[in-house]
């Protein structure tokens, strides 16, 4: 079952043959090239509330909640892609948002994380929330953090990321849009870090007190 929403109309035009002629005239309607929200019910997993898939072109903010929660009462499947794409997504609000409150680091020690996150997911097969706060984290404190804001993340979007799931492999392949490395400098430098935290020196020029950054590298590709 298909439903389809339009909130713009476009003027047409409806052609009639007359004998030898044509008679022309306009009408509104719906372009079916620019539907603004569509939605197709699969008959498919009746126990669970069915198999829904979703487009929403021209909706932003309460809009869109409305579609998705009022409306169409929709909630995201608890399957394999959607926890490795909400777990990427709790990586990087995490070390986007939560860390750069909570301790005093640069974007490029941001860079290092996400670098780390990053290979993790590559690297492994399954997703296992103590082995990712062994290996990525590190420190106790910022482990129980991790934890503590994975749960605050599940209860706010009404999600359950479980503790050990399998990784989609799809979603990870689009990880880097995720777990971006980039540091962007005024409107004039862009730096793309993908590891070496150790050859990256942050400081300060006393003179002009412009911040500067100092890579150090062997040799230019």
């Amino acid at each position: 079952m298909g439903i389809f929403k339009s909130e713009n109309k476009e003027t047409y035009l409806k052609v009639y043959p007359d004998g030898d002629n044509f008679d022309i005239s306009q009408d509104n309607g719906i372009n079916i090239n620019k539907l603004d929200k569509g939605c197709i019910v699969f008959n498919t997993e009746r126990e669970n509330g069915y198999v829904v898939s979703i487009v929403d072109t021209n909706s932003r903010g309460n809009e869109a909640v409305y579609w998705v929660d009022d409306f169409l009462a929709l909630r995201q499947r608890q399957d394999s892609y959607h926890k490795t794409e909400g777990m990427l997504d709790l990586c990087r609000k995490f070390v986007r948002d939560f860390m750069p409150q909570e301790y005093e680091m640069t974007k490029a020690d941001q860079a290092e994380y996400f670098n780390r996150s990053s290979d993790f997911f590559k690297e492994n097969k399954n997703f296992n929330t103590d082995n990712f706060a062994q290996k990525v984290l590190e420190d106790d404190d910022l482990k129980d953090k991790f934890i503590d804001f994975k749960g605050k993340y599940e209860q706010e979007r009404e999600l359950d990321l479980d503790d050990d799931f399998i990784l989609d492999e799809n979603v990870v392949r689009k990880a880097s849009r995720y777990l971006r490395s980039v540091i962007k400098l005024d409107k004039n430098f862009t730096l793309y870090i993908h590891g070496r935290r150790d050859r990256v020196e942050i400081g300060e020029d006393e003179k002009t007190g412009l911040k500067y950054y100092k890579l150090y590298f062997e040799k230019e590709a």
